[in-house]
C-alpha cells in the first residue's frame, strides 16, 4: 500500500494546480501529514489546509491553527459551512480556469463530504469506512473549479501515526476498537467522559472503558463490562460527531 499510496500522491500533486489537503478538526495534529505538504512545497503548487468538522471543535481551540496551517480555512461539510469561503480562496489562488484542486487526506477526514458540499450536490460518494474511495476521481464542480479526489488511505510505511489514526476509521473496520477508544481517551479524554457521564477521570483507559461499559448497560456473562461492543459504539458516536470537543 505504502507504494501505491505515493505514486497516488505524486500523480495528483503533478496534475493539480492546487492541492487541498483535509484535516480532522478534532485531530488537526494527528490527520496532517507532513511528507504530503514537503511534496507541495517542493513542487510549487499552493497548498490549502481545509479543516473539516469544525463544527465540533470550540472554535478557540482551533484560532492557533489558522496561522499555523496557513492558508487554510475551517469548514463543516456536513453543515455547508465555511464552503463559499474555500471556494474564493481556491480562486483566489488560481492562476488558470478551470482551476484542478486535488484533494487529499487520511480516512475518514471527509474529502469526499467537503467535495460534494463545495459542488453543492451529491458528487462524490461517501461512507464511514477507510478508503472507500477507491481511486482517483475527476469531478466538475462548476466552470471553474474541478477536481480530483483520492483513496483515503495510510502509507503502509506511516506506522508513527497509523496506531492513533484508527480512531478516524468506523467501528467495523478497526481491527481493534479498544486499542482505539484507548488513544481517543489519552488524547480526548474530558469530552469523551463528560458525554458519557463519568466523573472520575484519574484512572486508567482501560478502567474507563469498563465504566463506560457500565454506564450504557453492556455487559457479557457474569455481569462483566462488555468493552468490545462498547468500544465500537464510542467509536460510532465519535465518528458521527456526537462527541463535541
Amino acid at each position: 500500500m505504502g507504494v501505491n499510496f505515493w505514486k497516488i500522491v505524486d500523480s495528483v500533486i503533478s496534475q493539480s494546480d492546487i492541492v487541498l489537503m483535509v484535516i480532522d478538526a478534532r485531530l488537526p495534529e494527528q490527520t496532517r501529514n507532513s511528507e504530503i505538504e514537503r511534496k507541495v512545497k517542493a513542487s510549487g503548487k499552493t497548498l490549502i489546509t481545509v479543516i473539516n468538522k469544525a463544527d465540533l471543535v470550540d472554535k478557540d481551540l482551533l484560532e492557533p491553527y489558522k496561522k499555523k496551517f496557513a492558508p487554510c480555512v475551517f469548514v463543516s461539510a456536513h453543515k455547508f459551512y465555511g464552503m463559499t469561503l474555500l471556494r474564493r480562496m481556491i480562486l483566489r489562488f488560481a492562476e488558470v480556469e478551470p482551476v484542478t484542486v486535488g484533494v487529499v487526506g487520511y480516512p475518514n477526514t471527509g474529502k469526499s463530504s467537503v467535495i460534494n458540499a463545495l459542488k453543492g450536490r451529491g458528487s462524490a460518494p461517501t461512507a464511514p469506512v477507510s478508503g472507500y474511495t477507491k481511486g482517483k476521481q475527476n469531478i466538475k464542480i462548476d466552470n471553474k473549479i474541478k477536481v480530483i479526489d483520492t483513496p483515503g488511505v495510510l502509507a503502509s510505511d506511516d506506522n508513527k501515526l497509523s496506531e492513533k489514526l484508527t480512531i478516524t476509521a468506523s467501528s467495523t473496520q478497526t481491527k481493534d476498537p479498544e486499542g482505539a477508544v484507548y488513544e481517543l481517551l489519552v488524547i480526548h479524554r474530558e469530552p469523551v467522559l463528560f458525554y458519557y457521564g463519568i466523573t472520575d477521570e484519574n484512572q486508567s483507559e482501560e478502567d474507563l472503558l469498563e465504566l463506560i461499559a457500565l454506564k450504557l448497560n453492556r455487559k457479557i456473562s457474569g455481569g462483566h463490562a462488555d468493552t468490545l461492543t462498547t468500544a465500537k459504539i464510542i467509536l460510532k458516536d465519535w465518528q458521527q460527531g456526537k462527541i463535541q470537543l
